[in-house]
C-alpha cells in the first residue's frame, strides 16, 4: 500500500494537469465557456418542468427543484462514465512515450466531471431559494450521496475503460444503456406511479436512482437518509470500485497491445 501512495504523490502534479486540461477542452470551442454549466441544467430543468409538470399534473412549486435534483446527479454519471471509458484510447499516443500510471486517465476524467458537477450545484442553490424550498439540518447529510455518486461513477468509469480497450462497440452499447438508467432514475416523475403498477423492481436494480433518491431527502424533503437506498448504493459504489480497480490492474498492461 505504501508503493502504491508514493507513486501517486510522484505523479499527483500530471494528475492535477490532466484534470485541468480536462476542463479546458470541454469548454474550448464554447462561447458561454464555464457559465454553460449553470444555463444548461437550468434549460433542461425548465423544459422538463413545462412538459412533465403538465403531464403529471404536478402543481407543486417545488417541482423544478424535484428535477433538477435527478438531472444534476443522472448527469454526472453519464458524463463521467463516457468520459472514463474512452480516457485510455484518447490517451493513446501519451501511453506509448512515456510511462505514466494508466489509471490517471480515467480517474481525471471522473474528477474534472466531478468539478463541473459541483459547480452546477449553484443553480440548484439559485432554485432552491427562489422556490422557498426551505433547508433543514439533514441538508448536511448531502454529502454522502455526493460522495457515492462520485465513487460510482469511479467505479463503474474503471470497468469501462478496460473493456473498450477490447471491445470497441462498448461505447455505443453504454450509450444505450444510460438512457434506460436515465427513464428509471425517476428524474421527471414520482416513483410510486411505477411502483402502484408492480414494477418496484426497476428502482431495486439501479443503484443510480437509490443515490438520487436520499440526495432528494436530505435537499428537498428534509428527512433522514433512507437505509432502503444507503444500504445498495453503498454495496454497489464501493463495490464497482474494487471491481474496476482489480479488473483494470489485471489488464492494464495489455492495453498497449490494443490501443
Amino acid at each position: 500500500m505504501k508503493k502504491y501512495i508514493q507513486n501517486f504523490n510522484k505523479y499527483r502534479y500530471l494528475l492535477y494537469e490532466l484534470v485541468k486540461k480536462g476542463i479546458v477542452l470541454k469548454y474550448r470551442h464554447s462561447y458561454l465557456g464555464i457559465f454553460w454549466t449553470l444555463l444548461e441544467p437550468l434549460l433542461t430543468m425548465m423544459v422538463l418542468t413545462i412538459v412533465f409538470g403538465g403531464w403529471y399534473g404536478k402543481s407543486d412549486q417545488s417541482f423544478p427543484v424535484y428535477v433538477l435534483t435527478g438531472r444534476l446527479l443522472f448527469s454526472f454519471f453519464s458524463t463521467s462514465t463516457k468520459a472514463a471509458m474512452k480516457a485510455v484510447q484518447n490517451n493513446a499516443k501519451m501511453m506509448k512515450k512515456v510511462y505514466v500510471p494508466k489509471y490517471l486517465y480515467p480517474l481525471s476524467a471522473v474528477i474534472y466531471n466531478y468539478i463541473i458537477f459541483l459547480i452546477s450545484l449553484i443553480v440548484l442553490l439559485g432554485v432552491s431559494i427562489v422556490l422557498k424550498v426551505k433547508p433543514t439540518i439533514y441538508l448536511l447529510q448531502a454529502i454522502i450521496p455526493l460522495t457515492l455518486i462520485f465513487v460510482m461513477s469511479l467505479g463503474v468509469g474503471l470497468i469501462l475503460a478496460t473493456l473498450n480497450v477490447f471491445f470497441r462497440d462498448l461505447e455505443y452499447l453504454w450509450g444505450v444503456a444510460l438512457m434506460l438508467i436515465m427513464y428509471s432514475c425517476a428524474i421527471f416523475y414520482e416513483p410510486e406511479r411505477l411502483i402502484k403498477t408492480g414494477n418496484d423492481w426497476i428502482f431495486a436494480i439501479n443503484p443510480v436512482y437509490h443515490v438520487i433518491a436520499n440526495f432528494r431527502e436530505s435537499v428537498l424533503f428534509g428527512q433522514p437518509l433512507s437505509m432502503q437506498y444507503l444500504i445498495p448504493s453503498i454495496l454497489f459504489s464501493f463495490g464497482s470500485l474494487f471491481v474496476g480497480i482489480f479488473v483494470f490492474y489485471k489488464k492494464q498492461d495489455e492495453f498497449i497491445l490494443h490501443i
